[in-house]
Parts: C-alpha cells; sequence; structure tokens
C-alpha cells in the first residue's frame, strides 16, 4: 500500500483528515479476501425506521432514493475507548526533512498521521477516542469521547504538533506515561507511539508501561523509527559528526568504522524491548517509518477484535 501513489497531491499536514481517510480506504479495498474484511466497519443491513428512534444513522442517501426512512445496521458495536499517546521530544523530529519530503517521512510525521489514521477508524466504528502529548512537559490531552466535534478538536492538536518549531526537548517519559495512567478509569486500548530514547532506567520504564495496563487495558506500543539511520547506520565514510537532538552531545565519527558494532547494539535493544513488553502482555511493534501504515491498521485491528 503506497500511498504516494494513492494521493500524490496531497503532500500538507493541513489535509491530514483527507489523507488519513485515502489511507485507510486505500488499505480496505486491498482486504478483499482477508480475514479483517469484518473490521472494514461497513453495515451489514438497513433496517426500517421507527418514529421515535434515534435519528443519528438514518441512511439519507437511500432516502433520497427510495423516500423511506431506513438506518444503517453496523456489524460492530463495541463501543471501544482508546487513547493514544504521542511523544513529541526533539528526537522525534529526526530525520530532519528537505524540502522535498512528505511530513510524515519523520518520526513525528509519522505517528501524526499513524494516529489520524487510527482515529478515522475509530470514528467509522463510532468508537471512543482521546489523546496525550508530552515531552518534558505534559503538552496536550484529551479524554477518550467519539463525537465529531472531539474527534475534529483532536486532529486540530494534530496538526498543531506539526506546524510547532523544533525546540530543544528532552523526553520525561516515565513521569507522564504514570500521569496518564491515573486518568485512565475505564477499561480502554491504550496506543503509545515513541522511539524509545530515554535515558532514565529501564525498569523504571517497564514500571510506567504495566502502570498503564492497569484496569485491564490493553496496551500497544509502536516503537517508532528510521530504518536506514537509525537502525541499520546506513551513512556514507565520510567524518561525520553526530548531535544528540535532546543533550546536544556531540561525537564525530566515520561510519563504516563504527556500523557493525552500532548494528549490534541496536538489535539487541530492539530485541530487549520485545521480550520484556511480552513478559509484561504489552503489544510491542517495531514501526519503520520508511514503511506503509499495513502494520499500524493490522495490529490496531487484530487487537481491537481480541479486546473482547
Amino acid at each position: 500500500m503506497k500511498i504516494e501513489s494513492q494521493i500524490e497531491k496531497i503532500s500538507s499536514f493541513q489535509h491530514l483528515e483527507l489523507l488519513a481517510n485515502q489511507v485507510v480506504e486505500g488499505f480496505i479495498s486491498g482486504m478483499h479476501k482477508s480475514p479483517f474484511h469484518g473490521f472494514s466497519a461497513e453495515f451489514a443491513e438497513h433496517k426500517v425506521y421507527n418514529v421515535g428512534e434515534s435519528t443519528k444513522h438514518i441512511d439519507w442517501k437511500l432516502f433520497a432514493k427510495t423516500d423511506r426512512l431506513y438506518t444503517k445496521q453496523f456489524e460492530e458495536e463495541t463501543n471501544l475507548r482508546c487513547h493514544i499517546i504521542i511523544d513529541n521530544s526533539s528526537s522525534m523530529h529526526f530525520p530532519k526533512l528537505k524540502g522535498s519530503q512528505h511530513f510524515y517521512e519523520n518520526k513525528i510525521g509519522f505517528s501524526v498521521l499513524a494516529s489520524a489514521v487510527l482515529m478515522n477508524l475509530l470514528k467509522k466504528q463510532r468508537d471512543a477516542v482521546g489523546l496525550s502529548v508530552f515531552s518534558d512537559t505534559y503538552e496536550y490531552y484529551a479524554p477518550e469521547k467519539g463525537s465529531d466535534r472531539h474527534h475534529r478538536m483532536i486532529l486540530n492538536a494534530l496538526e498543531n504538533v506539526l506546524k510547532e518549531s523544533v525546540v530543544k526537548k528532552s523526553t520525561d517519559t516515565i513521569t507522564y506515561l504514570h500521569q496518564i495512567a491515573e486518568k485512565m478509569h475505564r477499561r480502554s486500548m491504550i496506543i503509545l507511539f515513541t522511539d524509545m530514547f530515554q535515558t532514565a532506567d529501564e525498569d523504571k520504564l517497564l514500571s510506567a508501561l504495566q502502570h498503564l495496563k492497569h484496569n485491564k487495558h490493553k496496551v500497544i506500543l509502536f516503537h517508532v523509527f528510521d530504518g536506514k539511520t537509525e537502525f541499520s547506520f546506513d551513512f556514507d565514510n565520510a567524518p561525520r559528526k553526530f548531535i544528540d537532538v535532546e543533550t546536544g552531545d556531540e561525537i564525530s565519527v566515520f561510519a563504516e568504522n563504527v556500523k557493525s558494532a552500532y548494528e549490534h547494539q541496536v538489535a539487541l535493544y530492539f530485541k530487549k524491548l520485545d521480550m520484556s513488553c511480552a513478559q509484561n502482555k504489552i503489544m510491542y511493534v517495531p514501526a519503520n517509518v520508511r514503511e506503509d501504515f499495513e502494520k499500524i491498521i493490522l495490529t490496531y485491528l487484530t487487537e481491537k477484535h481480541n479486546f473482547g
């Protein structure tokens, strides 16, 4: 599912809702014989509208054709509550985008569009969505609601994340995950987008993730990364200065001299995260910003199906 081929003319984040809809529609149209076909949120049938019922789900297009009122009956009536969390620290604004690149080709842009895609699915299925954004402060919070007005408010908040100028912001993941967990009173699906760059003790991080699981919440951790540079360390062998965007620390190296050792350590880190999350019944999903959104959508649909 190459979204560039579907939306060549849509490159600005001002079209976030339209862009998310294009991604979802492209995915659904390709499902057909997929076992996930039932998750397309299509209604299964119509029934005659009875006076006194809510008019919310009247099919007005069908009314125009038949001059009779029918309401849509949807296949899924789960009333899922979903809270999306986005890490907005400076490291999430990597790679630095060039003028010709789309906003979703770095980690924060990818996370924002992925969140909008999930919101699109939640809206189709009339589920409630909330949003938290954090860095070294708790930047934004909205509780889980399902109204169109609430949906638009959160989309606007996501667009504002992209409009912000990049400033040096560290990550206080542990503090804010605990704060978010305290706000979650009713059983929900919690989806976290972060690059897992943090200086805190890993045990404390796992404790914060475990806190998110209290009250039987389901937690999905999308570990967002740039596969070419952050995983494969794919640089030419010219001398380069690498600068930590959160601390300002610098190191000058020839990439070729450290590539093998770097890749080994990163692979170990990813494996360790995967194992730790599995032990704590947290869904861990590496999300490469150079790939499409199919993994994001399939993970969500699968976990929703199993939410029960």
